[in-house]
């Protein structure tokens, strides 16, 4: 398309361009013909006698004065196409120029449509995506079982450390299930929320980024497992309620929801 529209814009030019020589030959005839009649109308009055005055004395005079007119007929006619030559080139000039901003106007116009057109199917395949992941999301929760706070404080606390300790065995964080157990009850937390998380942030406190902290948990360092565990589960209970969910996981993981959500979800399952 861009070769037919230089083509077409070459093709308008040159029948410009042709029709303003024709318009300067046409030019130069007339001036020629103004020049000439002007002379034999001088002629006729002289053969006439009315205008004596201005006809020269002799056949020499004749010839000089018929020279000098023809000299002066000759540079005016040189000076007046010459000046249309350069007002016709500069108008020629002017038509390009306006052109070649027009087509460029219409370029950068066709570049943004597109780049909008492809912005918005990439919003509208991002929004799709994003429901497809929450319907996902909402359909892998329902496979999580409950907990139950009904049994008691003694009771909650037993059957969960010995299920966090199994999940937590040979780890950095073995040992530990009670505290896990007893935080999630003061807190109202589930109880497989955190440890589930130290495994998808640092393989159960294997690779910790600072002293005690398994949970990739800001830039909080702490003394022992016990102070950093209870922090964390009290920091779950403030910031994102009672368990997992797709808007949690994207708050506490925005660049990598889906696997974050998936990983520990499927780590809560397993304990």
């Amino acid at each position: 398309m861009a070769d037919i529209r230089y083509k077409q814009r070459k093709s308008s030019i040159v029948a410009k361009v042709a029709a303003v020589g024709c318009a300067s030959i046409v030019l130069a005839g007339c001036i020629g013909f103004g020049i000439a009649s002007a002379g034999g109308s001088a002629q006729e009055v002289d053969a006439f006698g009315i205008d004596a005055m201005s006809a020269p004395a002799s056949d020499a005079d004749s010839t000089t004065f018929a020279q000098s007119a023809s000299d002066s007929s000759a540079r005016e006619a040189t000076v007046l196409v010459s000046t249309a030559k350069r007002d016709i080139s500069k108008g020629i000039q002017a038509i390009e120029e306006q052109e070649e901003a027009e087509r460029r106007a219409a370029e950068e116009a066709a570049r943004a449509e597109e780049a909008a057109r492809v912005a918005a199917a990439e919003a509208a395949k991002a929004e799709q995506q994003a429901k497809a992941a929450q319907d996902s999301a909402a359909s892998a929760l329902a496979s999580l079982p409950d907990v139950d706070f009904s049994v008691g404080k003694e009771a909650f606390i037993a059957e969960w450390t010995q299920r966090i300790d199994a999940y937590l065995a040979g780890s950095p964080l073995a040992g530990q299930g009670v505290t896990f157990a007893t935080a999630a009850w003061d807190n109202g937390v589930d109880p497989r929320w955190s440890p589930a998380i130290s495994n998808t942030e640092s393989s159960k406190g294997v690779k910790c980024f600072l002293p005690y902290n398994a949970w990739g948990w800001g830039d909080r360092s702490w003394s022992n497992w016990e102070e950093a565990i209870n922090a964390h589960v009290a920091g779950l209970a403030q910031g994102y309620g009672y368990s997992i969910t797709y808007a949690n996981a994207a708050k506490y993981c925005p660049p990598n929801t889906d696997h974050w959500f998936n990983a520990t979800l499927g780590q809560m399952q397993m304990i």
